[in-house]
């Protein structure tokens, strides 16, 4: 199966041109805050160095566009692709993803020198007017690009979390607390019925956003904003993380074994709720989206609530009729914002956080994988992971859509995760 069959792209050359290096210029933008030693160490096995991020999406292009379609390609140094490969079985052995601190050598610079020599060579490749599979093939590197631009920022939070200083990534300083009301949660009516869910517009989408295809909702109601961190609090305050009957069987052994007793980040000083954000340690703002909740504890959180988590396919059709507009990476709020008391109907669809849906991922009716290195993109992750919708305050803009699906196993806690209720019409 051809890649175009799966990657479309309505891009012409010129602005697949001015995509990549908007990207690529994107990337070393998030990088330049960082020193040599905050991109190379990584916290836990989840995450991965700074480094580490922008070495692999630069070996994505070399080895998915550069090696394949470009005769003679001088590699800018062969030890690379051991090094920065992630999960390709069919492109050869790697580091193993818990071990990727080790990579201590090369050094910061010389990982932006092989962005240069990989840019380069594009660059000159974009210059021909390649063919369509091509094109494809590099604006579907773009696009997995920005995808690591937010775990770069997602995994330095988490780095800098463990830090006893808390450093600020950015802006150093207190940030202000909201003042303004917060709306009443309230719920908007769907009559459900069979709807088309998946990718069906012209322009590129995730092959495991198609093939688009009916589903059935029954009637539901969906709640006009996010849970909010007071919200979380009296959940807190209630013994949420003390009540078994609360959880699944898998999330409270989490609780039991990890000692789980508030959202990942928070930590009471002086009385007063704090959590660890890309600015530095903050007060917790009450009515902003509560985030970096794992798919259990937003679960439990909506059982104790009397409601429950929306499916995916709810989520999207409520969402496909919404403008794409939100708290995105552009704003560089670097953290969800409180809804707005003055606008009526569903608010923060799109941006601040990603939101859990009860949903597994999994393939839709007719999906297959595409062939070879790219068919491991998505397909063989479709076991043992939760959909989430929406993208957050740290989503490069123009990145998502509403048939996007992201997805992280249930215990994921250190992504902008959090939650909006849901219930039966």
């Amino acid at each position: 199966m051809k890649p175009s069959q799966l990657f479309q792209t309505a891009l012409g050359p010129d602005d697949l041109h001015s995509f990549f290096h908007e990207v690529r210029q994107t990337s070393e933008r998030l990088g330049a805050p960082l020193s040599d030693a905050d991109a190379t160490v990584q916290s836990m096995p989840d995450a991965s160095p700074a480094k580490w991020h922008l070495a692999h999406t630069t070996w994505f292009f070399e080895a998915m566009v550069l090696h394949p379609f470009v005769p003679g390609y001088e590699p800018f140094d062969e030890e690379f692709s051991f090094l920065f490969n992630s999960y390709y079985e069919t492109l050869g052995a790697r580091q193993p993803r818990p071990r990727r601190g080790m990579i201590t050598r090369p050094a910061l610079s010389q990982i932006l020198d092989y962005r240069k020599h990989v840019d380069f060579g594009l660059d000159a490749l974009l210059r021909t007017s390649p063919d369509q599979n091509i094109a494809e093939l590099v604006e579907l590197g773009c696009h997995h690009e920005q995808q690591h631009q937010e775990l770069l920022l997602t995994d330095i939070l988490h780095l800098f979390a463990q830090n006893p200083l808390h450093p600020a990534y950015r802006d150093p300083g207190p940030v202000e607390v909201e003042t303004a009301d917060l709306p009443p949660l309230a719920f908007t009516d769907f009559d459900g019925g069979i709807v088309e869910i998946g990718h069906g517009s012209v322009g590129f989408a995730y092959d495991s956003e198609g093939p688009r295809h009916r589903a059935l909702v029954e009637p539901f109601r969906l709640a006009n904003r996010l849970v909010t961190n007071g919200e979380w609090a009296d959940f807190i305050a209630d013994g949420g993380y003390r009540k078994s009957l609360l959880w699944l069987s898998e999330g409270w052994a989490k609780v039991l074994a990890e000692g789980w007793s508030q959202p990942l980040y928070w930590e009471e000083r002086d009385g007063q709720n704090w959590t660890m954000t890309l600015k530095g340690f903050q007060p917790i703002d009450p009515i902003a989206p509560v985030t970096h909740i794992s798919y259990f504890e937003a679960d439990a959180f909506a059982t104790w609530s009397g409601k429950r988590l929306p499916t995916e396919f709810e989520w999207e059709a409520a969402a496909q009729e919404i403008a794409i507009q939100g708290n995105f990476l552009d704003t560089h709020r670097l953290r969800p914002k409180p809804a707005s008391p003055h606008v009526g109907g569903l608010q923060q669809i799109f941006g601040d956080v990603w939101e859990w849906t009860r949903s597994a991922f999994s393939p839709y009716p007719r999906f297959h994988a595409v062939e070879g290195a790219i068919g491991e993109y998505n397909g063989k992750f479709m076991s043992g992971q939760f959909v989430l919708r929406g993208g957050s305050c740290v989503t490069p803009p123009g990145h998502i859509r509403a048939s996007y699906r992201n997805f992280f196993p249930g215990h994921a806690r250190w992504q902008f995760s959090g939650l909006r209720l849901a219930e039966d019409g």
